[in-house]
């Protein structure tokens, strides 16, 4: 184990470096909701001391990725009904907003972009290759919130993107979801094609309403849900 750094830039790197790690790991579901977050273990693997690991702790409680129990080791923390219901409305309004936005002013290559990722999200699909479409119907949304020019929405997009791809990540396997996003997300890009702000509004949100219904449908509260 290193030696607990000194200089206080270096300390505030260190703890946003265990921060960031845990995040993305949580995220990606390499830590899983409900996995112990065992002080000793993790400053082994990491190489810190467990300063900075408490502090990451703390800061990934605040984004509600983790639980901290008094008394009690912090666990990964998973998603009630309610949890998802609150992140799919946010996802509704904003992104419904970012596809009216490309309907009015997305640029060429942002168009393009979305022709491309279209086309060969149908091909991953035929080809039966889930990584590949997940990744793809991923970059979509990526493209579209770039549309949005207001900071604000951007911000709100961003706190809640994380847990956007989590929840997507675990529970990518509902039967005949990513068949369905790919023809909704096909009927998006013709709405913006053709400059229709309203309609590529209400297909984004129908599209959100969507995937939230699936999900809450097919919710395993064993590797998904974990809030009371």
């Amino acid at each position: 184990m290193t030696s607990a750094p000194v200089d206080g830039v270096e300390h505030r790197q260190l703890k946003d470096s265990v921060y960031l790690k845990l995040r993305q790991e949580i995220v990606s579901a390499k830590l899983p909701p409900g996995y112990l977050l065992r002080e000793a273990e993790l400053a082994a693997r990491f190489g810190v001391s467990k300063t900075p690991l408490r502090e990451a702790f703390v800061r990934l409680e605040k984004d509600g990725f983790v639980e901290i129990a008094p008394y009690r080791s912090a666990v990964v923390a998973g998603y009630s009904r309610q949890d998802l219901r609150e992140v799919y409305e946010v996802r509704e309004l904003l992104e419904g907003l970012c596809a009216r936005e490309a309907a009015l002013n997305i640029a060429t290559e942002d168009l393009a972009a979305l022709s491309r990722i279209v086309r060969d999200s149908a091909a991953a699909f035929e080809a039966g290759d889930p990584d590949r479409l997940a990744a793809l119907l991923d970059e979509f949304d990526v493209v579209l919130y770039a549309q949005a020019k207001n900071s604000r929405i951007t911000a709100m997009l961003n706190n809640i993107r994380d847990h956007v791809i989590r929840i997507g990540r675990l529970t990518v396997a509902i039967p005949g979801r990513m068949g369905t996003s790919v023809r909704e997300h096909q009927g998006i890009y013709e709405a913006i094609v053709q400059r229709d702000g309203q309609r590529a509004e209400t297909l984004m949100r129908q599209h959100i309403l969507s995937v939230m219904a699936d999900q809450l449908a097919n919710l395993d509260p064993e590797s998904v849900a974990g809030r009371a």
